[in-house]
């Protein structure tokens, strides 16, 4: 008797791993599906206790466009894309205000 096997999909529940996502502000948008993205932080001084500002530039794959400068975006970690560009756009959260 031949034997049959099932090869069963994974299930549609099983979600994507969890990837870093961080939040900061569009400060480039020359480029064409790609955007500079500086990310603030604070960081203690090791030996004054004061907290200093510090950031991160991270330069996002934005498909559609859609952000511009002075955007407040969500960013995730993912594969690399270019050279520099190992983040993509998940959401823009809020516009930057234009002015007339």
């Amino acid at each position: 008797m031949a034997e049959t096997t099932t090869n069963t999909p994974p299930s549609p529940e099983k979600k994507r791993n969890t990837r870093r996502t961080l939040v900061g502000v569009v400060t480039r948008d020359k480029m064409n599906k790609t955007r500079r993205v500086d990310v603030q932080r604070l960081v203690k001084h090791p030996r004054y206790g004061k907290y200093v500002k510090r950031r991160t530039v991270c330069y996002i794959h934005d498909e559609q466009n859609e952000s511009h400068v002075g955007d407040t975006v969500e960013i995730m970690e993912c594969r690399h894309l270019s050279k520099l560009k190992t983040w993509r756009l998940v959401r823009v959260i809020s516009k930057a205000p234009t002015s007339k």
